[in-house]
């Protein structure tokens, strides 16, 4: 006979916490196993291209050699997927682009298979390749992510926008400050056309936090929308208010769909004062600003920002559609918002 709920003992009352722990450590080694798994698998591919590199330099090995290399790797391994010729051939490329030094570069090592191709496929130059490795192994980008940013060129994007930080942060927070904002900023997800007024502009952002989110980058947090201060009896809102949880700051981003002007700025240099009075603890950073219009004069931005006492940016922004064959290579808004569980069978699995 089986046992019966009410013939079990009763359970500690610490069972329920002991339960999620040991739920959480058995979490925690599934994924470092993953990582121990995917690291040596990216270190053997390494190998195999260094090694075919090095022999196509030295003995001027054919496409020929490497199809039997990879015809007898995979009679040898019927069992492991990844030895394709075109696998080979991507592996060679690696070795390639980012050196052919006996170890893999410590960001290339951490990330999967499908995420070196992806790379491979997509970046154009050295400094590319680099940089979209190291912020995917640093920031966890899945592979759907990854494409996104690249296709979206966010590395020619951030850290672009003309600002006033170095005048108003000290070195190096006024780096990372000028790194958190983008120029332009490219809402193409939220699928608009024509001219839009501010608040259906904030409102659709909202709606799309997600991608919202994504498109500002690594570190954003969502706190509010028409954040509510009230000033000796005057009502004042704050368009967008973000908080950056890797540089610790407030972040108050103001729209406006129309082409910049000067009174802009005093607006916003406004908002960021009340966040830093109003929120700001002590172990944050500095608030800043950002002002995200249609279009500006950029001698007029200069002026103005000169003048300004606050750290603050001046972005544009666009959501012209990208090409149709583009587009269609993005994730969906279900790709970018799943949890994507990656196993090593997965990314080596061979191309038809």
């Amino acid at each position: 006979m089986g046992v019966t709920p009410s013939q079990i003992a009763p359970l500690p009352d610490d069972y329920a916490q002991l339960l999620e722990a040991l739920k959480d450590r058995v979490r925690q080694a599934q994924a470092a196993a993953r990582r121990t798994v995917n690291t040596e698998l990216i270190g053997l591919y390494w190998s195999i291209g260094r090694d075919i590199l090095t022999r196509q330099e030295a003995q001027g090995w054919g496409a020929g050699v490497v199809r039997r290399l990879a015809e007898d790797l995979r009679a040898e391994f019927p069992g492991m997927k990844g030895f394709s010729l075109r696998n080979l051939q991507y592996m060679r490329t690696m070795a390639e682009a980012w050196g052919s030094g006996a170890n893999v570069p410590q960001a290339v090592a951490q990330l999967p298979w499908g995420h070196i191709r992806t790379i491979l496929d997509k970046a154009e130059t050295p400094e590319q390749r680099h940089w979209y490795a190291a912020a995917a192994a640093e920031y966890g980008w899945s592979r759907n992510v990854l494409l996104n940013m690249m296709m979206n060129r966010s590395m020619e994007r951030t850290g672009t926008a003309p600002s006033n930080f170095t005048r108003q942060l000290a070195h190096p927070d006024s780096e990372l400050a000028q790194q958190a904002a983008k120029d332009p900023y490219v809402f193409e997800f939220l699928d608009l056309s024509g001219e839009v007024a501010e608040r259906d502009l904030e409102q659709a952002l909202t709606d799309r936090i997600v991608e919202t989110l994504q498109e500002l980058g690594p570190g954003f947090a969502f706190v509010g929308r028409q954040v509510h201060f009230e000033v000796g009896g005057d009502d004042f809102y704050v368009d967008l208010l973000f908080f950056h949880v890797e540089q610790l700051r407030y972040v108050v981003i103001e729209l406006k769909t129309g082409k910049f002007k000067p009174e802009h700025i005093g607006q916003l240099q406004f908002y960021v004062a009340l966040v830093d009075d109003r929120l700001r603890r002590e172990a944050h950073a500095p608030t800043v600003g950002i002002l995200v219009c249609g279009s500006r004069n950029e001698h007029t931005v200069r002026y103005a920002l000169n003048q300004a006492d606050a750290p603050m940016a001046v972005s544009t922004f666009t959501y012209a559609t990208l090409p149709a064959a583009e587009r269609a290579a993005l994730p969906s808004e279900d790709d970018l918002t799943a949890a994507l569980a990656w196993t090593p069978d997965a990314e080596t699995a061979e191309e038809p």
